[in-house]
């Protein structure tokens, strides 16, 4: 009966124990993403509001809302010790990540202006994210790797508009959305290399980065390509 229970509980447990030092770490990586975000994320609302971006403003809320909710689950999850409260957010942080991920097309799609093909995207990354979301919070237990395909899936599906992108987004924009995407494919190479010593801290640093890559992505082409 405890293998039995070990077995079903193991999906939200972390792999191996972390030191109070990875801990830490992993907290202040956190930390300075949830601060970034908060920070540039004001001030690109500010700007939006005022006339830089006012008919995207509702996609930039929600990017925020979305990149907010998965830096703050994700510590939230990381650091709460096994208990009940650290299932749930086991269950809630692999969520989260798909809402993210459609969240963060979201700016970018609207840039674009309601064309064919980014009314399409928009259609299929949010379906893919709410499917992936269902499945996250009724069986979190299954499909591990398989949900790590598709974040990736959903997470590159941009190439199908990526000629439009480069041309309608300032290079600034366009290449750090090109590299946000590298780093958090990167990342996953030390999300799955479990043995490594601060494996848990580097695949959060990846996280990090390439969320601030998008985020300064997002201010460039609302803000201060159009000032």
């Amino acid at each position: 009966m405890e293998t039995l229970v070990s077995t079903v509980r193991a999906w939200w447990h972390p792999r191996r124990r972390f030191s109070l030092a990875e801990l830490i770490a992993d907290g202040v990586v956190h930390g300075v993403g949830i601060l970034f975000a908060l920070g540039l994320g004001t001030v690109m609302i500010v700007f939006a509001a005022i006339g830089t971006a006012r008919p995207e403003l509702p996609a930039i809320i929600v990017y925020l809302v979305t990149l907010l909710t998965v830096l703050g689950v994700s510590l939230a999850f990381n650091l709460a010790p096994i208990s009940g409260f650290k299932k749930l957010m086991a269950r809630l942080d692999q969520a989260a990540i798909f809402l993210f991920i459609a969240g963060t097309y979201t700016p970018f799609l609207a840039v674009l202006g309601g064309t064919p093909a980014a009314n399409l995207l928009t259609v299929l990354v949010w379906s893919a994210a709410l499917v992936g979301v269902a499945l996250k919070l009724i069986v979190p237990e299954r499909f591990g790797r398989l949900a790590i395909i598709l974040y990736l899936a959903i997470g590159w599906s941009g190439v199908l508009v990526f000629q439009t992108l480069a041309t309608v987004l300032p290079p600034p924009s366009f290449w750090l959305v090109i590299a946000g995407g590298i780093t958090y494919s990167v990342g996953i190479v030390f999300h799955l290399w479990d043995r490594l010593k601060f494996q848990n801290v580097l695949w959060h640093v990846f996280v990090v980065a390439g969320s601030i890559c998008h985020l300064w992505a997002v201010f460039h082409v609302m803000v201060l390509d159009r000032l």
